[in-house]
């Protein structure tokens, strides 16, 4: 890879290749959002016709898809609300304390990254359905924290360690305690991490599938469900523009996760957030000799 950038043909040849595999990716996208746009029920492509009333259907009298948005971004916030908790959580033990076999419990925790999202959803239907739970809202959400949290905790766990630990040390050496350093110095400087977790959590829980359609009922059915329900029985070309909102609602997050990145980015350019232990402390000691 370094002796084809050294040369002309081979810088050429990686933008060409890249240029290729980048339109790959994005062209079934840029399909779905121009097909949304077409006056063809049958959602043909390219479309003969415009027309913006596949988007104006999904709000119309007696249509299901409002109540299946308003559900997943119900569910979807309590998955981050749960998420960020258990993340902070396991990501703080992880990090700051001396946990025996931490290795263990760090792959205990990214387990549901690897095992089939459809094993995860049969095991919540066989704890939820004693319960009498499958169809509230509230399990769905603990399903989607199980593939949730695991993001978060990652995410949470690379924050924590470019924080420098002995600003919280010099806090607690002034007298405040856990509470007080976690408000006033952990979570003020972790909340880059917090909100990209907070952004990839709620990404995770809206567009999951497998747990939603184990665990929701016929009053209760979310968005990725309702899409599921309605190709499955019938050609809607409504699906088309709720695909695309479903795009533009991604794409709006991980736009959110680049400003953040940005933002933290120039924080540790200015010393506010010191990716290495003790660096600002240092620079501060310099300054003062």
């Amino acid at each position: 890879m370094t002796e084809l950038r050294s040369t002309l043909a081979g810088r050429v040849t990686l933008t060409v290749l890249s240029t290729l595999i980048l339109l790959f990716l994005v062209l079934p996208i840029v399909v779905i959002v121009i097909t949304s746009f077409g006056k063809d029920a049958f959602g043909a492509f390219p479309p003969t016709a415009w027309t913006l009333n596949w988007y104006k259907a999904l709000f119309a009298d007696g249509s299901k898809w409002p109540a299946a948005l308003s559900l997943s971004i119900l569910v979807a916030c309590l998955t981050t609300v749960f998420s960020l908790v258990l993340g902070m959580t396991a990501a703080t033990a992880l990090v700051r304390s001396r946990l025996p076999l931490r290795t263990a419990v760090y792959g205990l925790v990214l387990a549901p990254l690897v095992i089939p999202q459809v094993v995860i959803a049969l095991g919540l239907f066989l704890l939820f359905e004693p319960a009498s739970m499958l169809g509230s809202p509230f399990a769905i959400a603990l399903g989607h924290t199980v593939l949730a949290s695991p993001i978060a905790v990652m995410i949470l766990m690379a924050t924590l360690q470019g924080i420098d630990e002995r600003l919280e040390d010099a806090a607690a050496s002034m007298g405040a305690g856990r509470l007080t350093v976690a408000r006033r110095v952990t979570f003020p400087l972790a909340m880059p991490g917090l909100i990209a977790a907070a952004i990839f959590s709620f990404i995770t829980s809206f567009d999951e599938f497998f747990i939603a359609q184990f665990l929701s009922s016929v009053d209760t059915v979310t968005l990725p469900v309702q899409v599921f329900n309605v190709l499955q029985y019938d050609v809607d070309p409504s699906v088309t523009a709720i695909s695309a909102i479903l795009i533009g609602i991604a794409v709006v997050a991980l736009t959110l996760v680049g400003v953040v990145r940005r933002i933290s980015g120039a924080g540790r350019q200015d010393g506010l957030l010191p990716t290495e232990p003790g660096v600002g402390l240092a620079a501060g000691s310099e300054g003062a000799s």
